[in-house]
């Protein structure tokens, strides 16, 4: 009777999570974006998905309340840990992704640092490639070694350099989809195939990747994906929230495994002995994640901010299409330009992940871009002061066009020489690439570099102009939209 039990709790939860309304039959990314997670209120027939603004749910009876607190059945106990807003949210980002599940958190930071402390602990280091975000950066290098965890940046995405690294108290390599600032693409399956040799599971940020629709490294080998949700996924510069995709690949049960990772196999303080890779098999990471990590950090995502990320993916595909295109124009017609010392985009030919690019991303080269103004850091801040339609703020992934300069903001904390190995120099400008047209982006940009004076006056020319063959290049650009 014994081992029955845990098989059939298993498949109680396999079949929970599959019902994601209508996956039967919908397969691709843009129909699974609005479907994915989502049936019909089977009370009030509501097809939109309704904000379940409660913090507690109503048991059965008293029987049922204790199969729900002992895991032994799954269902909704308390918003902390489940809500059935949230719930339609994470099938549908985990279908995007190609994962078995998903859990969302109350930001993307939320999100990468429960998915990190529930792989490592005292002692613990995860090794990281140095091409971060600014706020990914210091919780790497200077938070988590509070708490005992330390990280081991590799400079670059050298598959051979992450090898070095990788010790026996190693517990995830982390990468980014998309390096920010620098947009390089690792090489996944040659990292992965390191790290799993190892006995390493691959966790990705995957925010650049837009929630699946530029990058799914969970198709070449990744096995956690993780996702400032703030960003492509809610779209529109309203909403702060993250989440994590389990990809369920990962075998926790192996002799290697079960040395590195005991929280995974051995009997839970929490829960009288239960195991919860003998009893939830392939969900063995998410569902710790979430009735231990996330119960006890209580960094939930509520119902309310849930339904605005609902809505953001429903248009996700439309939306990254458009941020692609205009990213790609903007980068080629910036290429040209007498005002740029240089361009940075994967779309780019001249950019050294432009092969590497065409493989992992095959929808697109993403929506963010760098560039780097002639005359240096104040130059670069004139230009970025200067821009009219153009925001200057800490975010991407706004349907709105955003520069900011991270030399002084996003990566202000870290030292000159932590800045330039995450690819950080003080001419650099990043634009997160909006949904206007093409031709008002560039137009601001025309009078920008115009009222910046970023380029010495030449005889019969305006003052760091643009000239009008430039400008016009910018409408013809459009035109190809």
């Amino acid at each position: 009777m014994s081992k029955s039990k845990p098989a059939s709790r298993l498949q109680q939860l396999t079949e929970q999570v599959a019902k994601m309304g209508g996956e039967e039959i919908a397969q691709k990314f843009e129909t699974l974006q609005l479907h994915a997670g989502a049936v019909p209120d089977p009370h009030t027939k509501s097809r939109a998905t309704p904000i379940y603004a409660t913090t507690s749910f109503v048991f059965n009876d008293s029987a049922h309340g204790a199969r729900l607190f002992g895991l032994k059945e799954f269902g909704n106990i308390y918003s902390r840990i489940m809500n059935p807003t949230v719930d339609v949210l994470e099938k549908r980002i985990a279908a995007l992704e190609g994962g078995v599940a998903a859990l969302a958190a109350s930001s993307g930071q939320a999100a990468q640092f429960m998915a990190i402390t529930a792989l490592a602990g005292v002692g613990d280091n995860i090794v990281s490639t140095s091409n971060l975000y600014g706020g990914t950066y210091n919780q790497l290098k200077v938070f988590m070694p509070r708490l005992g965890i330390t990280t081991k940046f590799v400079k670059g995405d050298d598959p051979q350099e992450f090898k070095k690294l990788i010790d026996e108290k190693t517990k995830a390599v982390y990468l980014e989809s998309i390096g920010n600032p620098r947009y390089n693409v690792p090489d996944f399956e040659a990292i992965v195939k390191v790290a799993h040799e190892a006995g390493v599971p691959v966790m990705v940020d995957n925010t650049f990747g837009a929630g699946g629709y530029f990058c799914r490294p969970i198709e070449f080998g990744a096995d956690i994906v993780v996702h400032s949700a703030t960003k492509w996924i809610g779209g529109h510069g309203t909403t702060i929230g993250g989440i994590v995709v389990d990809a369920g690949k990962f075998d926790w049960g192996t002799p290697a495994a079960r040395k590195r990772f005991p929280q995974m196999t051995e009997p839970s303080e929490g829960y009288h002995g239960l195991k919860f890779w003998d009893t939830f098999g392939a969900m063995t990471f998410i569902i710790r994640l979430r009735v231990e990590i996330l119960r006890d950090l209580g960094a939930a995502l509520n119902p309310f901010a849930a339904q605005q990320l609902i809505l953001g993916a429903e248009t996700l595909s439309l939306r990254c299409e458009r941020h692609a295109q205009n990213a790609q124009h903007l980068a080629e017609w910036l290429e040209k330009n007498e005002n740029v010392a240089w361009v940075s985009y994967p779309g780019l030919k001249s950019h050294s992940s432009h092969e590497l690019a065409k493989k992992y991303l095959p929808r697109g080269f993403g929506g963010v871009l760098s560039f780097g103004v002639k005359g240096g850091q104040k130059a670069g801040s004139q230009v970025v002061d200067n821009f009219k339609l153009i925001s200057n703020l800490a975010n991407v992934g706004d349907s709105k066009t955003l520069a900011i300069h991270p030399w002084t903001t996003t990566h202000e904390q870290l030292s000159d020489e932590e800045k330039m190995n995450s690819g950080v120099t003080d001419d650099l400008i990043r634009i997160s690439v909006g949904t206007e047209h093409i031709d008002d982006i560039i137009a601001d940009f025309v009078q920008s570099f115009k009222a910046s004076a970023t380029k010495p006056e030449a005889e019969g020319e305006p003052a760091n102009g643009e000239k009008t063959g430039n400008a016009k290049a910018g409408g013809d650009m459009a035109g190809a939209t």
